[in-house]
C-alpha cells in the first residue's frame, strides 16, 4: 500500500511540473512574441543578429536585414531574442586571473622550444 502512494505522490509531482514548465514556455513565448515588431533588433537561433524588417505569419517566415542592404529570409522560430543595444552580452574587459599562464608555471614542464636543465633531464630518466 505504501508504494502505490509513493507512486502516485511522484506521478502527480510530475504532471503538475510539466504543467509549469508548459505555462512558463508559453508565457515567455508571447512575451517574445510582443517584443518581435519591425525595426527590432534580433538574434536568430544560430547566432546571427539583425534588425527584424517583417514577419509573415502565413508562410511562416520573417525578413532580417543582416548588414545594409542584405537581407536574408528565415523561417519565424529562428527569431530566438530580441537584443537590447544597450546591454552587453558578453564581458569584454579581461581580468589579470583570466589571462593565461604560461605552461611552464602550470606544471612545472618547459614549455615547447625552451632548454630543460640536465638536472631536470636526469630526474625524469631515473623516474621512467
Amino acid at each position: 500500500m505504501g508504494q502505490e502512494v509513493i507512486l502516485i505522490v511522484i506521478v502527480v509531482a510530475f504532471a503538475a511540473f510539466m504543467f509549469y514548465n508548459s505555462r512558463k514556455r508559453k508565457k515567455q513565448q508571447s512575451e517574445l512574441a510582443t517584443k518581435m515588431v519591425p525595426g527590432a533588433r534580433v538574434m536568430l537561433s544560430f547566432g546571427l543578429y539583425g534588425t527584424l524588417l517583417s514577419v509573415d505569419d502565413e508562410k511562416v517566415t520573417a525578413e532580417v536585414e543582416i548588414a545594409p542592404g542584405t537581407i536574408v529570409t528565415v523561417h519565424r522560430q529562428t527569431l530566438s531574442r530580441v537584443v537590447d543595444d544597450t546591454a552587453s552580452d558578453i564581458e569584454t574587459t579581461a581580468t589579470p586571473e583570466d589571462e593565461p599562464k604560461p605552461v611552464a608555471e602550470l606544471n612545472g614542464e618547459p614549455v615547447y622550444g625552451e632548454r630543460a636543465d640536465d638536472a631536470e633531464q636526469a630526474k625524469r630518466k631515473s623516474e621512467d
